[in-house]
C-alpha cells in the first residue's frame, strides 16, 4: 500500500509540474504576442511622429494653404500639394474603376466558367502579375503602351468626343500619350491579381448547395452570380477591393514613369499630371533647401493620412457588412 501511495504522489507531483509548466508557457506566449502587437503600434507612431517632426517648417510656413496650391517652384521656395494630392485621387480611382469589374469578371469566370484542366493555371498567369516589379510596369508603360496609345487610340477619342460638351473637356487635349489615364491604365493592371485572387478565393466559399438550389429553380449563370455568389461573398469582395486600393494609393515607380510629373490640375484626364508618390520620387533627391525638403516630407504625411483614411473607412465598412448579412463570410 506504501508503495502505491508513493507512486501516486509521484504522479500528482509531476501532473503539477506538466501544469505549472504549460501555464508559463502559456504566459510566455501571451506575452510574446502582445510584444508583437504593441511594437507595430510603436512603428505606427513613430511613422507618424517622424513625419510631422520632418514636414513642421512647411506647415508653419505655409499652413492649410498648402493643401488648395498647385504652384511647385523650388526656386522661389513656394510648395503646394494641390496637384498631387489630386492626382492620386485621380489616377487611384479611374483604376479602381477599371480593375474592380474586370477582376471579378476573372474571378466569375475561373469558378463558374472555365474548364477546370485550365483553372489552375490561368489563376497562376493571373497571379504572377503581381509578382513583376514596378518598374518594368512603369517601363513598358512608358515604350509600349504610350507610344501606341498616343498613336491609335488616344486621337480617335479626342475627335470622337470633340462636340461633346463634358467628354470634349474630361478627354480633351494633344494626344500625350503619357498622363493621368495611361497611369490609371498601368494601375488597373497592377492591382488586377489582387482583386482576381481574393474574389476568386471568396466565390470559392460560397456553399455549393445555394448554387445548385438556385441552378435547379431554373436561374441562369449570370443570375446565380449576380443574387447569390455576389451577395454573400460582398464582404470580401469589398475586402479586396480595398486593399487593391492601398496599392494603387502608394504606387510610385510605374506611375512616375507614365503619369508626366506635372504640376498642375488639368481637367483632361489624357493631360500630364503627378501623384504625392511621384512627386516625392522626382524631388527628394533635388530637396537641397530645408523648406523644400520638409514641403516633400509633408507630402509623405498627406500620402500617409490618405491611406490611413482609406484603409480604417475599409475595415469600417467591412464591418458594417458583416453585421448586415449575420458575418457569413
Amino acid at each position: 500500500m506504501a508503495e502505491i501511495a508513493l507512486t501516486e504522489n509521484v504522479e500528482v507531483t509531476s501532473r503539477a509540474r506538466a501544469v505549472r509548466r504549460f501555464v508559463l508557457q502559456d504566459a510566455r506566449f501571451r506575452w510574446l504576442t502582445g510584444l508583437s502587437a504593441a511594437l507595430v503600434v510603436l512603428i505606427f507612431i513613430g511613422v507618424i511622429g517622424s513625419l510631422i517632426v520632418g514636414s513642421e517648417l512647411s506647415i508653419k510656413k505655409f499652413g492649410f494653404g498648402f493643401f488648395a496650391s498647385d504652384v511647385w517652384d523650388p526656386v522661389k521656395e513656394q510648395f503646394g500639394a494641390a496637384a498631387s494630392i489630386y492626382g492620386t485621387l485621380v489616377t487611384s480611382a479611374l483604376a479602381m474603376l477599371i480593375a474592380v469589374p474586370v477582376g471579378i469578371g476573372i474571378a466569375i469566370f475561373l469558378t463558374e466558367i472555365c474548364p477546370r484542366p485550365l483553372r489552375r493555371p490561368i489563376g497562376i498567369a493571373i497571379e504572377l502579375l503581381a509578382g513583376i516589379p514596378s518598374i518594368i510596369y512603369g517601363i513598358w508603360g512608358l515604350f509600349v503602351f504610350a507610344p501606341a496609345f498616343q498613336q491609335s487610340l488616344q486621337p480617335w477619342v479626342i475627335d470622337w468626343t470633340a462636340n461633346i460638351p463634358i467628354l470634349k473637356d474630361l478627354l480633351g487635349g494633344a494626344p500625350y500619350g503619357i498622363g493621368m489615364f495611361t497611369a490609371a491604365l498601368i494601375l488597373s493592371i497592377m492591382v488586377l491579381p489582387f482583386i482576381s485572387a481574393i474574389t476568386r478565393d471568396v466565390f470559392e466559399t460560397v456553399p455549393t448547395v445555394l448554387k445548385e438550389a438556385a441552378y435547379g429553380l431554373g436561374c441562369t449563370t449570370w443570375e446565380v452570380m449576380w443574387r447569390v455568389v455576389l451577395p454573400f461573398a460582398r464582404t470580401g469582395v469589398v475586402g479586396g477591393a480595398m486593399l487593391a486600393l492601398g496599392r494603387a494609393l502608394g504606387e510610385t515607380m510605374a506611375v512616375t514613369f507614365v503619369i508626366g510629373n506635372a504640376h498642375k490640375i488639368a481637367a483632361s484626364l489624357f493631360a500630364p499630371g503627378t501623384t504625392i508618390s511621384a512627386t516625392i520620387a522626382n524631388e527628394f533627391s533635388e530637396a537641397t533647401t530645408d523648406v523644400y525638403q520638409s514641403s516633400i516630407i509633408e507630402l509623405g504625411l498627406i500620402l500617409f493620412f490618405i491611406t490611413f483614411v482609406v484603409l480604417a473607412s475599409a475595415q469600417v465598412m467591412l464591418r458594417t457588412l458583416e453585421a448586415r448579412t449575420g458575418g457569413r463570410t
